[in-house]
């Protein structure tokens, strides 16, 4: 922890504020004492730096780190407004030694907060010429708010984007994955002259402690099983295991390309959007019964009692064979879930977790008639998602995540108790 002491009568003055001053505002107090603890900080971290190289001395006995005064005054962008700051410097002699303070590095205009606010608040619908009218009185300053500043973060996106898909995954593993397609609008034609919707196919994984993470954002043309056999194949090539249960919507050409990659993962088709397939096949009014009937079947306790409850929706609706057929013939992919734990039925029902992040690019969309190309559309959703995952809970029963990589069996959401012929791993073996 950081404590200030003011130990002289200069730092006191500075930090004194007249509170008879009327046209002394509460903002303007909070940039005060943003100043002066910042100041106080530097100058500890400065100081800290001397002391533990005070022993090194040349030949001659002269100290090799010393201070060197201070830098020349510059304005910061901060959570409190903008702030001048005087960095200390220090005089490091020592050949390939160079003091950089992990406080204000050089050449830092706005806080790390502030960095990450602007690019949310693009994502959100703010236009790039909105920026320095709508936020130059919180900050005191429309400096660095500029509409190429934010062009420029869109550039650093992309570039950002490129490195985080081609980052190494041989060092993590996700038990669970959720798939989906997302359709972008695009403004603007491609270098061939084509304007057609930007498809983004997205993949949300589970660690083994619970925690969900981004997998990938990817440009695929469509939802095609080419272009999900290049995604997977990626992966795999980059290192990833293949997990033990994959979630999407059961419309997706991923299904024909899950197993040329990942042979051995299991498949779960997304109810929300099987149950919207179904009402779509419906005269309206069967839709109030056809929802109860299809809740008592993903609701149901046991695997037995939902495939009751599937052949009892099929006998009340046999009049619309189209629309009970899209349950009986998936009815094994959509009852996956049974074979996993309890506490992560609810996780594995759905593809939630992607449909519900991609409101907000929705959003973004209605704002701006969608990114102006491909390549600022899939940036834009890969920052969105990132941002977005930083908020992403861990699911129910976390401790189950890595029995069920260990190979546990569990069956109607129970864990079967080890024997001798099948022994199961417990969860203290896992973490070990």
């Amino acid at each position: 922890m950081l404590s200030v002491v003011h130990d002289t009568d200069e730092h006191t003055d500075a930090a004194h504020v007249d509170l008879d001053d009327a046209t002394l505002g509460l903002d303007e107090i909070c940039r005060l004492a943003a100043r002066e603890m910042i100041a106080v900080a530097l100058e500890a971290e400065r100081r800290a730096y001397l002391a533990a190289h005070a022993d090194v001395r040349d030949q001659d006995g002269r100290r090799q780190v010393v201070g060197n005064g201070h830098h020349r005054p510059r304005q910061i962008t901060t959570a409190a407004g903008r702030v001048e700051v005087s960095a200390p410097r220090v005089d490091d002699r020592r050949e390939g030694h160079q003091f950089t303070s992990a406080i204000l590095p050089p050449y830092m205009r706005r806080s790390p907060k502030v960095t990450e606010v602007l690019p949310v608040l693009y994502l959100r619908g703010l236009s790039t010429n909105d920026f320095a009218p709508a936020l130059e009185g919180f900050f005191g300053s429309a400096a660095g708010l500029s509409a190429s500043t934010v062009q420029r973060l869109t550039e650093a996106w992309r570039a950002e984007l490129e490195q985080w898909s081609a980052r190494d995954l041989s060092d993590v593993d996700f038990v669970y994955i959720w798939v989906d397609g997302v359709y972008v609008n695009v403004r603007l034609p491609d270098t061939d002259g084509a304007q057609d919707r930007l498809c983004l196919l997205v993949i949300v994984g589970v660690r083994p402690d619970g925690t969900k993470q981004l997998v990938a954002v990817t440009d695929g043309y469509r939802e095609d099983t080419q272009s999900w056999l290049d995604v997977l194949r990626d992966l795999r090539d980059r290192g990833m295991r293949a997990p033990e249960v994959a979630v999407g919507d059961g419309a997706l050409g991923f299904w024909a390309a899950l197993p040329q990659v990942f042979g051995s993962t299991r498949t779960q088709k997304c109810w929300v959007h099987k149950t919207a397939n179904v009402l779509a096949a419906l005269p309206k009014r069967c839709h109030g019964d056809a929802k109860m009937a299809l809740a008592k079947i993903y609701g149901a306790e046991t695997r037995a009692a939902a495939i009751d409850a599937a052949h009892e929706f099929a006998r009340d609706f046999d009049a619309h064979p189209k629309a009970t057929g899209k349950i009986t013939r998936d009815l094994d992919a959509l009852l996956t879930f049974y074979d996993f734990p309890a506490e992560h039925w609810k996780h594995l029902r759905t593809t939630n977790v992607i449909e519900s992040t991609f409101a907000t690019v929705r959003l973004r969309q209605r704002t701006t008639k969608g990114p102006g190309c491909r390549d600022a559309g899939a940036a834009m959703a890969y920052k969105l998602l990132d941002a977005a995952q930083t908020r992403w809970r861990r699911i129910n029963g976390p401790e189950f995540v890595a029995l069920v990589r260990a190979g546990a069996t569990f069956i109607d959401g129970k864990l079967q108790e080890r024997t001798d012929a099948t022994a199961q791993p417990t969860v203290e073996e896992c973490a070990a």
